[in-house]
């Protein structure tokens, strides 16, 4: 990696860092939500083997658009073109109602670049572990429908990298066993 990606990387995480500050999860220990983008970078980085930086950072800055006030022209002044598309694609569009945007992301998974399609895969993983190891304080039904959606949203997205793939059906199977019963 250039010293040119280890910056930009750097100014992600910072980037993501401050535009999410005040933001936890829902799980039990309500974890900073910037542990979230770090991990499904680091699951991006890990299994491409760190080739590709703009990956990377676009997993970083993943929830940027949707979840704060970054705008799209921000996202690319700061990060290019590259980056902003990869973020645009796999944002929601927040004027829908929750249902329409989960029924879309089914919908939209297999037509994403493959890119998008592993920045998918990397927050399901890592949104099906936070739901396994940190639950929400959800019923044990919810979470086994937030399971179910994610891998429909998985199953559109396969194809893409092995390794992500293989360890989300790992939190998926780890996942239905610890959410059986009720």
């Amino acid at each position: 990696m250039s010293d040119d990606s280890t910056l930009r990387i750097a100014q992600a995480l910072h980037f993501a860092a401050v535009k999410h500050v005040d933001q936890r999860r829902k799980g039990e220990r309500a974890e900073p939500y910037f542990n979230h983008l770090a991990e499904v970078a680091w699951a991006l980085a890990r299994h491409t083997g760190g080739s590709d930086p703009d990956l990377v950072i676009a997993g970083l800055l993943h929830d940027t658009l949707e979840d704060t006030d970054a705008t799209f022209a921000e996202v690319e002044a700061a990060f290019g073109a590259e980056v902003a598309g990869l973020v645009r694609e796999v944002t929601d569009d927040k004027s829908l109602p929750k249902a329409e945007r989960k029924r879309l992301q089914v919908v939209t998974a297999p037509t994403k670049s493959v890119r998008a399609r592993m920045i998918k895969i990397a927050d399901k993983t890592c949104n099906l572990r936070a739901i396994v190891h940190s639950p929400p304080a959800w019923s044990r039904t919810r979470r086994r429908e937030y399971a179910e959606w994610a891998k429909a949203v998985f199953d559109g997205c396969r194809g893409v990298n092995a390794g992500l793939e293989a360890e989300f059906l790992e939190l998926y199977e780890e996942g239905r066993t610890a959410l059986a019963g009720e």
